[in-house]
């Protein structure tokens, strides 16, 4: 009677011993209401709900998650610097968190007669880079504001849902091979520009100049949401005056940022200069978007 029990103790401690394989963590996302109003906080709830049932996304508890951005300050801006986007995200304790704004409003033109736009800004950050993921309008009009509104309710339960499920999936792998590969670059040194010419002066150091400002356009994309908000890029300029890197800091969305990017990295400089040698610099250039007038 003791080999059997010798045999049962010996495979319990080669299963106990055997590598477990690790299961794949869903990523947690915070959903915070979009907007005060009563059909903000309804597509809020609506957006909450179909995560946790279609893909069975971990989604924060919603009263905990406000309260949490409540407390570090957070009164629903959709214009946020990276800093900011990851004290947010660390407040709320999760990978991911979607903010944004959902209105229904009554519209007229001169080519048609008045009708009803329901329609929902979404924003995905993520929460350890504080970088703006994924951004989207979808906007449905009707000439009753409640069809609006289903209409804008149905969609997001579907096709934005599928849409959104992908985009979390793919930044969050990304963001953990980047973690499980992260290596220490030997990269050479670039010396950060000072707050204003005086300090530079002072240091023995002339910044980059543009040869010319240029001003990104303002997108249909941006014109369709009436946006208006301030875009800053950090721009690595080499010795040689050209732009190496651009990283927007503050991201608007609406195709704000890829403009701005787009438009400086067309731009060329007179090198920063330091005891009158060149030296490669970098410089943060800010951009205000506003509506042009009609």
């Amino acid at each position: 009677m003791r080999f059997p029990l010798f045999v049962a103790c010996l495979l319990l401690i080669l299963i106990s011993c055997a590598p477990l394989k690790a299961v794949p963590r869903q990523p947690t996302v915070s959903v915070l209401d979009f907007g005060d109003s009563s059909f903000g906080k309804l597509i809020a709830d609506k957006l909450r709900a179909s995560l946790r049932s279609n893909f069975k996304f971990v989604v924060s508890d919603p009263e905990l998650s406000s309260a949490a951005a409540r407390g570090i300050g957070y009164t629903g801006s959709l214009n946020l610097t990276l800093v900011e986007a990851r004290d947010l995200g660390t407040a709320m304790d999760s990978d991911f968190f979607v903010i944004g704004d959902a209105q229904t409003l009554r519209r007229s033109s001169s080519q048609r007669t008045a009708y009803f736009e329901s329609y929902c800004s979404i924003f995905l950050v993520s929460s350890r880079s504080g970088r703006l993921v994924w951004w989207d309008r979808p906007s449905f009009e009707s000439d009753q504001a409640t069809t609006a509104q289903e209409q804008l309710s149905q969609y997001l339960a579907g096709d934005e849902v599928s849409r959104f499920f992908k985009v979390v999936q793919q930044a969050h792998e990304t963001e953990q091979s980047q973690r499980a590969t992260a290596i220490e670059a030997n990269g050479p040194l670039i010396e950060e520009a000072p707050d204003d010419e005086k300090t530079a002066e002072v240091q023995g150091l002339r910044l980059p100049h543009p040869y010319r400002r240029l001003r990104p356009d303002y997108p249909e994309s941006a014109a369709r949401a009436d946006a208006e908000a301030t875009v800053d890029v950090s721009v690595d300029v080499g010795a040689d005056g050209e732009v190496s890197q651009v990283e927007v800091v503050r991201w608007a969305g609406f195709g704000l940022d890829e403009a701005t990017i787009a438009i400086v990295r067309r731009m060329h400089f007179f090198p920063a200069m330091k005891n009158g040698i060149t030296i490669p610099m970098r410089v943060l250039l800010r951009y205000n978007f506003r509506k042009p007038p009609r």
